[in-house]
């Protein structure tokens, strides 16, 4: 690289530009300049405005438009690293736990990542109320089914000191908290559908609002209120009859639920307003986008009478993560109070000890960090942040380099004065997956196009702070689903307690409340929608955001005394426009894909080692979840370990896989 008067890079295409990551740089702008004074001096979580994917993390991004960085812009530093990891999400920080621990804690560590902030998208929101500090979870939000974590997950858990039955059986008592104060889940018919808004709430202790007792005093006509309790028996017609067990589930998987209930189980067609987001809060998108075989496995009503029988128990077991609609639901979850943030934290406080006095799960709740302390001289871990990476290469053939090239630039400059270069002997990739390509361009096309198979759905985290929760008590509820309107949900944050941070137990006192918006697009197949809503949502101002959550809390709200301008204190909007990993859909991808561990599969083509260079995150599981994280870290340092110790066996293996880019292949 040192000899070229340029380093290429992969020119990033229109489409890219304006539907990927870099859309990001020309929106907020301004705002993130305004902001930039005041907001230096306050600790990253807590920040309110635009947070996620904020302004000042992608600026840098602009420069991969051009394909290449002029020579005389770069300046080679002289540090060099036994590892430098590209990405400090949960995946990126697990591979250096992971490293550290079979390489040695003598070994030299270099963390890079865009953000203000560690964790990826286990961010933490922090806010301080009327004299009461609050926390809530910015992105990733619990650990799901920790019974099923894989050995290297239940490793990281332990090692940095996790221990979430003292944690469970702490908080037991505060599971009970709302429905002591009388609420239950609500269900809220916006008047743009119904006429008039209408909130209808369950009997404490239910799930959900579909039942009879809830659907009472909804505003349904008696055909679709007979058709609903007729998808809510236990005793339904065989919509499918004729059909073997086999080819009901072969058919199930190839349409999509509204399908189902529309031409199958006929019922009004007013009933799709409740399902039009079903498994929205995993797959990111509407329900026309949800296979009816994803709804029979998930719980979802309309499949009583067709004898498909049970879902047993290990299907997929060897994949992390909850394989959503594929596999038996588990309801077992830990939602910490700043959700997964709190393994980050721990993490981090494991990794560099001085940038923090707190080492339990306990002291994660209060403990400060000392920014400055992440990247400092002489410490034998760094986390870089505010750093964009712009090129990995090796220093020669991949199966023949000695050393890694790490290009990186400060993220928030549009168009960068100076980049810097670092040396690695190992590299972990624990960025997006579709990112990677621009970032290794030397990587075999076919690798290359695995990679970009998986298009990232987008998600947003919003969350409020209130200066009370009166209007929730008085109304009887405590989460209410909104079909119909700008945030699918609006919900209490977890009544749960941690170290210093005690629970919110009395409505006069301050409260973060939950609003979630996805995102749906129908007509286009599911990866084409994630791009098209990935433009929507950074379409959206912050401005745009502070709207539609007033106007929502006080439609919502406002008949339980309700007031937007004196209530709410503080809004944070934790915008992921590359949110969840990428899942594999029947609809849309090839039933091996989806129902069984193949490795033909997108994600395991894409994560292959490539000479030094190794890919951690959870794309490469294809799953969202915080274990698939962990797994994939675990595998790619292990994969750098073994090619260390045995350099005799190729580290740049030929690719395979059909190569056709439609839909449904690679």
């Amino acid at each position: 690289m040192s000899r070229k008067t340029t380093v290429s890079t992969p020119a990033v295409t229109r489409r890219d530009f304006i539907n990927g990551v870099l859309v990001s740089t020309a929106i907020g702008t301004m705002e993130g300049r305004a902001r930039a004074a005041g907001a230096a001096a306050i600790a990253p979580p807590a920040r309110t405005g635009m947070r996620g994917s904020h302004p000042g993390a992608f600026e840098a991004a602009h420069a991969l438009r051009d394909g290449t960085v002029p020579a005389h812009k770069i300046r080679k530093t002289d540090e060099v690293y036994d590892l430098v990891v590209v990405g400090g999400g949960l995946s990126g920080l697990s591979a250096a736990h992971f490293f550290r621990k079979y390489a040695g804690a003598d070994k030299k560590i270099l963390i890079i990542d865009n953000h203000d902030d560690f964790g990826g998208h286990a961010k933490r929101n922090e806010f301080n109320v009327d004299g009461a500090r609050m926390v809530l979870n910015g992105g990733t939000l619990e650990v799901e089914s920790p019974e099923r974590y894989n050995q290297w997950a239940r490793m990281i858990l332990d090692d940095i000191g996790v221990d979430l039955d003292r944690y469970l059986k702490e908080n037991a008592p505060n599971e009970s908290l709302y429905s002591r104060h009388g609420m239950g889940p609500g269900l809220f018919f916006d008047q743009e559908t119904w006429h008039a808004d209408t909130l209808v709430r369950s009997a404490v202790g239910t799930e959900n609002c579909l039942n009879a007792h809830a659907l009472q005093h909804a505003p349904l006509s008696n055909r679709a209120r007979a058709d609903l309790m007729r998808l809510l028996s236990p005793r339904q017609p065989d919509y499918l009859h004729g059909r073997s067990v086999a080819e009901k589930k072969k058919f199930l998987a190839s349409i999509s639920y509204p399908d189902y209930l529309t031409n199958w189980a006929k019922v009004d067609p007013s009933i799709l307003w409740f399902f039009r987001k079903a498994g929205s809060g995993v797959f990111c998108v509407g329900s026309d986008a949800l296979p009816a075989l994803f709804a029979w496995t998930m719980g979802l009503p309309g499949f009583s009478g067709l004898g498909l029988g049970d879902v047993p128990e290990g299907l997929l077991a060897d994949l992390p993560g909850g394989q959503h609609g594929r596999q038996k639901e588990s309801g077992h979850s830990v939602h910490f109070p700043d959700g997964n943030a709190t393994l980050a934290r721990l993490l981090v406080a494991s990794l560099i000890p001085a940038a923090t006095k707190g080492r339990t799960q306990e002291d994660m709740a209060t403990a400060t960090f000392d920014y400055g302390a992440l990247d400092r001289a002489g410490s034998a871990v760094r986390i870089r942040l505010g750093s964009m990476v712009m090129n990995v290469a090796h220093d020669g053939a991949p199966d023949q380099a000695r050393h890694v090239s790490v290009l990186y630039a400060p993220a928030g400059e549009a168009s960068p004065t100076q980049y810097h270069q670092v040396q690695a002997r190992q590299v972990v990739m624990a960025c997006w997956n579709m990112f990677i390509p621009y970032l290794v361009p030397t990587l075999p096309d076919t690798q290359k196009k695995a990679l970009a198979y998986g298009v990232k759905g987008p998600i947003v985290y919003v969350n409020v702070a209130l200066r009370n929760w009166r209007a929730f008590e008085k109304l009887g509820v405590s989460e209410i689903r909104c079909p119909g309107m700008y945030f699918d949900e609006v919900s209490l944050a977890e009544p749960t307690a941690l170290g210093g941070l005690s629970l919110p137990s009395d409505p006069d006192r301050p409260v973060v409340i939950r609003m979630i918006k996805t995102f749906s697009v129908p007509g286009l197949p599911k990866r084409e929608q994630y791009r098209a809503a990935r433009g929507m949502l950074l379409g959206i101002s912050f401005e745009t955001f502070e709207h539609e959550i007033r106007n929502q809390l006080q439609r919502v709200l406002g008949a339980g005394g309700f007031d937007a301008t004196r209530d709410i204190a503080a809004i944070t909007v934790n915008r992921w426009p590359h949110g969840y990993a990428y899942t594999y859909n029947s609809l849309y991808d090839p039933a091996e894909w989806v129902f069984t561990e193949t490795d033909t599969r997108p994600c395991v083509v894409g994560r292959q080692l490539f000479g030094r260079i190794a890919i951690a995150n959870s794309d490469a599981s294809a799953s969202p979840h915080t274990d698939a994280a962990f797994l994939e870290a675990h595998r790619a340092v292990t994969e750098l370990l073994d090619a260390g110790q045995y350099p005799f066996v190729p580290t740049v293996s030929g690719n395979t896989a059909d190569t056709h880019s439609n839909e449904g292949k690679i």
